[in-house]
């Protein structure tokens, strides 16, 4: 635009030069000198443009020559929805992203919508919800259903809507913030800050650390938000383990990429260990296995909750992929002044996806995860008053159980799911405690994604628990998105 106004700028000067000239010859002789001093000035101010237009036609010459020398711009390859990447994309997600130069693209449904850009930042932004109706034998329906997300009542339930932003702070980090909005069984919304943290993008040694509110890594399912589940609850061995919300505090996280031939990631969180969210830990919102809550203060570094994780991939095949892990969670509990928690828990994940799929489908991918705690729970004295009914003597407590589930994208848009647990604990002195029965649960379903951006899914529960006998629950689940989203992880 610049080049153009200048040489309408030089046409007009030529032309006024031309008029003046003209001018000058018809003019009486006492004007002839000013009006010779006016060209002379006009003459001058048209060689500085003439000099300025040179200096511009080079630069564009030298622009035009780079871009032609660079290399063009790698296109940017669509992620198609609930569809797990190669193998070798876990190593593509576990590295530092690089923030490039933002280039100018014809918008679709997929692209993410970014708002206040400036330089190389950007926001992300979108909202998930999740609605839920069905019924069930037990009246009281989070007596079976234990997830804060899980199906609250008979009827209708919104058990998860979700704002989530995302987007690169700058060179070096990214953000990421999810708030939850959720309606109870009496109508009543409440919010929570369910994650908030920075990642860094440029660490060097394979290196990346995250900082902030999070979900804590600790086996698959813990790390994923309710619109990624393959069923409709929270699996019960998650929900005895890491309670109604999940494994999340705030801290840091530490990963490192190995350097093998496989994918192979070392992490290390270390975070609060207190709060309803570390259920297992320095909780003091609930009754603690029949003891009340002690306040323990955080003294030294022991008191914190410490998550290591390993994760290794492997290519079985050109169309298999096997994923397994091994995670740990130590720190201390608030039921007794020196009582300490210890959680172990081992993944696995094998996906078959052919060569020949299309969008995603046919595809089949295998889930499982076993877990066992041991609860050092602190001695107790009777006291009605407060809930202890009985003196209770200090001792260890041990939970364990497993998960394993099925789901096979039999054609484009449609999943079967099939899902299988068993929880057990051993007798403590707190006899006919409800969160420690042993439970079965064995859960089939059925899903139906019309696009990337909705899905109907119909499941039913079958429960038989110790305590509260047989129930049968039918739950029929809607979701859908507003705006961008990020891959699933693999």
């Amino acid at each position: 635009m610049g080049y153009v106004l200048r040489i309408r700028h030089l046409a007009s000067g030529l032309m006024a030069l031309v008029i003046m000239s003209l001018s000058a010859a018809r003019a009486p002789a006492q004007t002839a000198e000013q009006l010779q001093q006016d060209l002379k000035a006009m003459k001058t101010q048209l060689d500085q443009l003439q000099q300025q237009m040179k200096k511009q036609e080079a630069l564009i010459n030298k622009l035009s020559k780079e871009k032609a020398a660079s290399p063009a711009a790698a296109p940017v390859a669509e992620v198609p929805v609930r569809t797990a990447p190669a193998a070798t994309s876990l190593v593509a997600e576990a590295l530092p992203p690089v923030v490039a130069t933002r280039q100018q693209e014809a918008w679709s449904p997929t692209a993410p919508m970014r708002l206040f850009g400036v330089g190389g930042a950007y926001m992300n932004i979108s909202f998930d919800v999740l609605v839920d109706a069905g019924w069930s034998t037990q009246q009281d329906v989070p007596l079976i259903e234990t997830g804060d997300h899980d199906p609250q009542q008979r009827g209708f339930t919104i058990p998860n809507a979700e704002v989530v932003f995302d987007g690169a702070v700058d060179p070096y980090f990214k953000g990421v913030g999810n708030i939850v909005y959720k309606l109870d069984q009496n109508g009543q919304t409440s919010v929570e800050l369910e994650e908030a943290y920075l990642v860094t993008s440029s660490l060097p040694w394979n290196l990346q650390l995250k900082v902030g509110q999070q979900f804590v890594e600790f086996g698959r399912f813990n790390p994923q938000h309710p619109h990624q589940w393959e069923f409709v609850d929270q699996n019960l061995i998650n929900g005895r383990m890491f309670g109604p919300d999940g494994l999340r505090s705030v801290g840091a996280r530490l990963s490192w990429l190995t350097p093998t031939s496989f994918y192979s990631e070392l992490l290390l969180s270390v975070l609060n260990s207190s709060g309803e969210s570390a259920f297992s830990f320095r909780n003091s919102s609930d009754d603690l296995f029949g003891r009340p809550p002690v306040d323990r203060p955080v003294r030294s570094p022991s008191d914190m909750m410490w998550v290591p994780r390993y994760v290794a991939s492997f290519d079985l095949t050109d169309s298999q992929t096997l994923v397994a892990g091994m995670s740990g969670a130590f720190g201390p509990n608030a039921s007794g002044s020196n009582t300490s928690t210890q959680i172990y828990g081992v993944d696995g994940f094998w996906k078959w996806k052919p060569s020949w799929q299309s969008g995603g489908f046919p595809f089949v991918a295998l889930q499982t995860e076993g877990m066992a705690r041991h609860y050092q729970a602190g001695m107790a004295e009777a006291d009605p008053a407060a809930g202890v009914p009985i003196s209770l003597p200090r001792e260890t407590l041990y939970d364990y159980g497993f998960y394993a589930q099925a789901v096979y994208g039999f054609t484009l848009g449609w999943v079967g799911g099939l899902r299988g647990e068993w929880v057990a604990s051993d007798e403590g002195a707190f006899k006919s405690d409800p969160n420690r029965e042993g439970r079965v649960r064995v859960s089939p379903n059925l899903t139906f994604y019309p696009t990337e951006f909705s899905k109907i899914r119909l499941q039913y529960n079958f429960d038989q628990g110790q305590i509260l006998g047989d129930d049968s629950s039918a739950w029929l689940q809607f979701e859908f998105l507003l705006g961008s989203h990020g891959a699933h992880k693999f």
